[in-house]
């Protein structure tokens, strides 16, 4: 446990105020909105006030469910350094979906974006006293006890409280021990299959401290937060590391198309890059596959030396397109596509694979671009986190567990996935199979976990997908698949009882599973649609456990 002061989470966040006051803290990307660590200081100490008058008591919980922005930022430290407990929701989530979290993570506060709000009754969440817009901050909803707390009351009420202004000097937060709960992420939205991963202080702290202390991010550095900040990878690095650091994170709100995200990075020029493996993949598509693969450029690639000036200057092109000034990209949440990762390394383009879990709040290993090695997701942080292989077979992969600072304590109301998720000896079983070097390296073969990863990183599990396409008629079991443009589609093996019992012809079954495809997409999120309902006429080749055999299919959605 990280004891010291100096390494204790919600104190980061106390210095870096009082010693940055003046310095500029976060901007809305496209807008002229910028709060100084001075006035976001002063922002959350409105929210304290607000806090303290709707009876909110230490480790209560607040939901925080909208786009990346400055009030997204200031609720989730507000809330932390309060002493409750933050319950990120990503914006992508379905009204039913958010409902169930709000719900099961008993929040008695949810701040929530304007269009989402008009998709959720207030009745269906009971335990909630009032909603806040994370637009402009006024109250959407309260209950009748709590109805006179309006923005001009907190505001007055701000000044009796600090009648000569709010300054660096009354920045102060209540001691909160690492070993307090700072959040409950959710690793998946789908009701009856939700796990709200319990993050100690500890862990954020431990992902903070790594931070600060490789050089990654310092005073002045510049971010482009386009990752959800609700999702750990994001929240961790583009937000916590880089203010508690005393740098500048630009939110972009927007969905991040390449086309918005160059434009980002040319305008902010980001000094790091955090990404997921798309976006990468995409830019090299669209930027680079052209160029090498027409000749005469191809033909030079082949000649030594000469295909040395080629891919420096598409070195050049490419560092240019990202801004310019970043250290380097760092990828996670999914492995790089192996061409494209074998390339960059060619051109010698500073980009690293990180690895991590939301579990681990969430870095486990990373390791420079410069010392990295192809293909791996580099080394354990050291001092913070261990990794090693259980039960490893003759070529020694076997079942990746890690063991550190970055643990959490377990799932929210669910004893028995935590129990399973975790080792006798307390090592958290990561589900991703593997192999770790002589040097440390850690090298992902292949996933127990079937996770696919959305456009923005999001975590998308199959089974919940398919646990309701196999609930429609004329469905006896599916697959839920990704083609190789990342879009979802379903493989489906008919009920041929329930088709020959409505005698149903080959053209009647392909137009019921299109309508259960429309039936089914409402109920997903929004980075979820399945595109295409494809029919397999046999039953699914399974495992002794009654378990598919996905790898025998996954070919099959292009």
């Amino acid at each position: 446990m990280l004891t010291e002061e100096k390494y204790n989470f919600v104190k980061y966040y106390e210095r870096s105020f009082v010693q940055n006051w003046d310095l500029p803290a976060v901007t809305d990307w496209g807008t002229e909105h910028t709060w100084t660590y001075g006035q976001l200081a002063t922002v959350i100490a409105h929210l304290h006030l607000m806090f303290e008058e709707n009876g909110l008591q230490k480790d209560d919980k607040v939901a925080l469910m909208g786009k990346n922005n400055s009030c997204w930022v200031a609720t989730f430290l507000a809330t932390v350094s309060y002493g409750a407990i933050v319950v990120p929701i990503l914006q992508d989530f379905n009204a039913a979906d958010a409902i169930h979290i709000i719900n099961h993570s008993d929040a008695k506060l949810l701040f929530i974006s304007d269009n989402i709000w008009e998709g959720i009754d207030l009745e269906q969440i009971p335990n909630v006293k009032v909603v806040v817009s994370l637009n402009d901050w006024h109250p959407i909803s309260q209950h009748l006890e709590v109805a006179h707390i309006t923005e001009l009351y907190i505001k007055k009420q701000f000044v009796k409280r600090y009648p000569k202004g709010y300054s660096r000097e009354l920045v102060h937060y209540d001691d909160r021990p690492n070993e307090a709960i700072a959040s409950i992420n959710y690793t998946s939205g789908t009701t009856g299959f939700s796990k709200g991963v319990i993050t100690p202080c500890n862990a954020l702290a431990g992902n903070v401290r790594y931070g600060i202390e490789s050089g990654l991010v310092f005073s002045g550095c510049r971010h482009v937060a386009f990752l959800p900040l609700a999702h750990a990878y994001g929240c961790a690095f583009d937000f916590l590391s880089c203010l508690a650091a005393g740098g500048h994170t630009y939110l972009v709100g927007r969905t991040p198309a390449p086309k918005i995200l160059l434009k980002a990075f040319a305008d902010v020029k980001p000094t790091l890059i955090l990404s997921v493996p798309l976006i990468l993949e995409k830019i090299y598509k669209k930027m680079i596959v052209p160029q090498i693969s027409k000749a005469p450029v191809s033909w030079v690639l082949k000649i030594p030396y000469l295909d040395e000036i080629v891919l420096s200057k598409i070195r050049e092109t490419l560092i240019s397109a990202f801004g310019g000034e970043f250290q380097q990209i760092i990828i996670g949440g999914a492995p790089l596509n192996a061409e494209v990762e074998a390339f960059l390394k060619r051109i010698k383009f500073p980009v690293s694979v990180g690895y991590g879990m939301t579990e681990c709040a969430p870095l486990i290993s990373f390791t420079r671009w410069t010392e990295y090695k192809t293909f791996s997701c580099g080394q354990p942080l050291p001092g913070l986190m261990k990794a090693r292989i259980a039960n490893p077979d003759q070529e020694g992969v076997g079942e990746i567990e890690v063991f550190g600072e970055n643990l959490m304590y377990g799932y929210y109301k669910n004893d028995e996935a935590t129990r399973l998720t975790f080792s006798e000896d307390g090592w958290l079983k990561t589900g991703d199979l593997g192999t770790i070097d002589e040097d440390g390296f850690i090298f992902i073969k292949g996933r127990n976990k079937t996770m696919l990863l959305g456009p923005s990183g999001q975590n998308i599990y199959p089974e919940e997908i398919e646990a309701k396409l196999d609930n429609m008629p004329y469905v006896s079991e599916s697959l839920v698949l990704q083609n190789k443009d990342n879009q979802l589609v379903a493989l489906v093996c008919p009920d041929m009882e329930a088709v020959d019992a409505q005698h149903l012809t080959e053209e009647q079954l392909v137009e019921a599973m299109e309508s259960n495809r429309r039936q089914l997409n409402p109920l997903l999120a929004s980075y979820e649609p399945i595109v295409k309902i494809k029919i397999y006429p046999h039953e699914f080749e399974k495992t002794p456990k009654k378990s598919i055999k996905r790898f025998l299919y996954t070919a099959m959605a292009d």
